[in-house]
């Protein structure tokens, strides 16, 4: 037991997520419809994925706003390149999904409507009796329901939602994780409260790292009972949403170096030779958190900005510049809904700009993020988010291509900050001369 633990926490989470695929595939064609049960994992990471979005989003943010130090017209300029640069990215990566529409080529069928007890009941009385307790936050008992059903039933969908509902289970299972989480850093001393947020950053991200553990099981689950229900027609479109995505992100990336081109005196073939440490850090980590040190080491000594240019871009615009991130949600939901033959109206679309730029605001700290704020996403225009497990297949790839577009767009704010005029040699420091 302890050996395999050792090399599930050695092994890398994209092999660890491709052996799941594999293993899932062959399961769910062996086992055919009876492998359905095996989605309980998904749902299970999900709930907790879920749960954990908005309170992350909101300890993210205000972490970045307090630790910025920002403001006047630098700020302004910042601001607007960000929130520029960001709706850019969700708008190629809605046309791109709508013109190759990569879900029209593969079919999911949509979960059962659920019946609930009240509505079964033919006295009116009754129905009434039990329509008032159920809004109050009683459940009709279902004696079909699996016993996995009944604890799916008690894993908070928010933070806030046992002490709410009075769901004594969900309390303890709060309990449990964050009492253990805290017992890491229960003697580090608080003075300021901007300790008591990092400390609150700090113990989310824990959590979260913990669920991204048994992110293969879920996705062995999912795989599974996909292919045993339906076979392998979901996954055949997810070759297309690929290839949509990388049109997209190839498409910002255009976007950027055209900026930079007309924006400022660099040019975009020095200013990827010079960052392509920084790119390769990006792929290999798909992390942009990670890559924020070498990204400004290279935009400082190599391409030649100026100093306060190359920290505004990489280490302070870095914090809500995601653009890879929020393309590829707004593209994975038109996905989505194209597997399930939903057509999202012109409204649906706008609402999905909107929610994935608030969504994308401030999560370069959180590992997955994509997965984590694309429960909000979903949410936001009625998709179902167990689909998102169907995205765990392809993700730990498309993850780090998304990274990249991320570490590109603080290179492009870099570089516009910095203007049409070259630093003077005279104006550089020793040392960063030497460097470049």
């Amino acid at each position: 037991m302890n050996t395999f633990l050792s090399w599930w926490k050695t092994t890398p989470l994209y092999i660890r997520i491709f052996m799941a695929l594999v293993l899932g595939a062959v399961v769910g064609k062996i086992w055919g419809e009876g492998a359905a049960n095996l989605e309980v994992p998904a749902k299970l990471i999900l709930r907790m994925l879920g749960a954990l979005a908005p309170p992350l989003i909101l300890v993210a943010v205000i972490q970045a706003l307090m630790k910025t130090e920002v403001r006047g017209k630098l700020a302004a300029k910042l601001g607007g390149l960000l929130v520029l640069n960001t709706i850019v990215a969700i708008v190629i990566g809605l046309l791109v999904a709508n013109v190759i529409q990569p879900g029209k080529h593969g079919k999911l069928e949509l979960p059962a409507p659920k019946v609930t007890l009240s509505s079964k009941e033919s006295d009116p009385q009754k129905k009434l009796i039990l329509e008032t307790m159920e809004k109050s936050g009683w459940k009709a008992p279902d004696a079909k329901k699996e016993v996995w059903e009944q604890f799916l039933d008690n894993v908070p969908k928010s933070l806030a939602g046992p002490l709410v509902e009075n769901n004594v289970i969900g309390i303890i299972l709060l309990a449990l994780a964050f009492g253990t989480t805290l017992r890491k850093v229960k003697d580090r001393a608080v003075t300021t409260v901007m300790q008591v947020v990092d400390i609150a950053m700090e113990t989310l991200v824990s959590i979260l790292h913990g669920i991204i553990q048994i992110v293969p099981l879920g996705i062995f689950g999912i795989v599974a009972s996909i292919v045993g229900k339906q076979g392998f027609a979901p996954f055949a479109a997810l070759g297309y949403f690929i290839i949509a995505v990388l049109i997209a992100l190839f498409l910002q990336a255009c976007y950027y170096l055209t900026r930079v081109r007309m924006g400022s005196w660099v040019r975009p073939g020095p200013l990827l030779q010079g960052c392509r440490d920084a790119l390769v850090m990006a792929f290999s980590t798909a992390s942009s958190t990670a890559t924020m040190p070498v990204t400004f080491q290279c935009l400082w000594t190599k391409v030649g900005l100026r100093e306060r240019s190359a920290s505004m871009g990489s280490l302070v615009g870095s914090n809500f510049n995601n653009d890879g991130t929020a393309l590829y949600e707004a593209m994975s939901a038109l996905f989505v809904a194209q597997l399930l033959g939903q057509n999202l109206t012109l409204q649906q679309q706008l609402l999905v700009v909107i929610t994935s730029i608030v969504a994308s605001v401030g999560a370069a700290g959180i590992p997955e993020a994509g997965l984590v704020t694309m429960t909000l996403v979903f949410t936001a225009v009625g998709l179902d988010v167990r689909y998102i497990a169907l995205l765990f297949t392809v993700d730990w790839f498309l993850d780090r291509c998304r990274t990249m577009i991320n570490v590109m767009g603080d290179m492009n704010i870099s570089c516009l900050l910095d203007g049409k005029t070259r630093e003077e040699a005279s104006e550089r420091l020793p040392d960063t001369l030497a460097a470049g």
